[in-house]
Formats: structure tokens, sequence, C-alpha cells
């Protein structure tokens, strides 16, 4: 049997928190209904299939690049850096690692990317539902610590309240300072 391991990341785009990547290797065995890609599910959804995928899946991992990190190397490379952590992190190792999108990782397994692969592949869309469940559990966490930003409901995604937020109140360090919304907002207060 050909283990598969399905690889797929969250966040991004958003101008704060870590980028988190999971890895997820199904049990051809224990099929799971109802996988997809996890930014067309509910969140109550997402959450039982999160439960269900860490349940019956042979394996899985999560793996993470932080804001310095993102901000050292780049949004690419710290994707990048974040799958290779989820693949390192599994207890079985795959035969082939599908990854969603169009460029694989640095790495030493054999690998494909596929586009839109989160809605078409099933170990991607587990993957892809176990990174988005544990990321916005992290920013509805971070919403405690800074509950003027709102993040418990866009994300730390750049939306309108985000930005004014930012414009009121500056950045945490929660804020990618090499994303040009925040740079912006820094060299606003500098030169003011």
């Amino acid at each position: 049997m050909m283990l598969i391991a399905g690889v797929d990341e969250v966040g991004r785009g958003p101008l704060a928190g870590a980028v988190v990547a999971a890895a997820v290797i199904l049990d051809p065995n224990r099929p799971i209904a109802g996988l997809n890609d996890s930014k067309k599910l509910t969140a109550k959804r997402r959450e039982q299939l999160a439960f269900e995928i860490r349940e019956k899946a042979l394996a899985w991992s999560l793996g993470r690049a932080e804001v310095e990190e993102i901000d050292a190397i780049n949004i690419l490379q710290a994707t990048f850096l974040a799958m290779q952590r989820a693949l390192e992190g599994l207890a079985v190792q795959p035969d082939l690692v599908k990854i969603d999108g169009n460029r694989c990782p640095p790495s030493a397994y054999k690998m494909e990317a596929i586009v839109g692969g989160d809605a078409t592949v099933a170990e991607i869309s587990a993957a892809s539902i176990i990174a988005k469940v544990a990321r916005d559990a992290e920013l509805v966490a971070l919403d405690a610590v800074y509950p003027q930003y709102g993040f418990a409901k866009h994300k730390g995604y750049g939306t309108a309240v985000h930005l004014a937020a930012l414009r009121e109140f500056g950045a945490t360090p929660i804020h990618r300072r090499s994303f040009a919304p925040i740079r912006d907002i820094l060299a606003a207060v500098v030169s003011t």
C-alpha cells in the first residue's frame, strides 16, 4: 500500500500570526466523509472533521513558522519551513507527498504539487482542515491578549477593521513587519 501524505498551509496572507502547515496520512480502511477545502466548510463542520481526522488518520502533524521567521526569510520560504516541519513530525513516513499549490518545498520525499488540491485530494483536504482549525484557535486565543484588534473575527487578515485598529493602536509583536500594510503603518508612526 502506497502511503500518501497531504500537506497544506494556512495563514500565508494574514498580517499577523504564524503560518501553520499540516501533514496528514489517511487510513484507507477508515474513510472520512465530507473532506473538502477548509475554506468551503463552516467553522463547526471544520471542527467536527478535524476531530475525526485526528482520530482516524494513520499519522498527522502540524508545523509552523513564527512571525520572526516570516519577516526574516519571507512568507514563501516560511511556508516551506512550516511544511517541512509538519512532514518531520509525522510518526509514519509517506511514500509520496502531495502539496496544495504550484511549488514544493525542498525535501528528500517524492513530491507532487497540485493546484486546487485542497478541494480534490482527500489527504490535502484533511491537512487543510486541521491546519485551519489549529491556526484559527491560536488567533482566537490571541484575541484575548490583544482584544482591540478583533483577531477572533478576521484571524489576522487585512480587513478594514484590522487596518483601522493598526492605525489607532500600532503593531503588536505578532504582526508581520515585512508585510507592506504593517511597514507602512510603522513608517507613518516614525515620521510623525
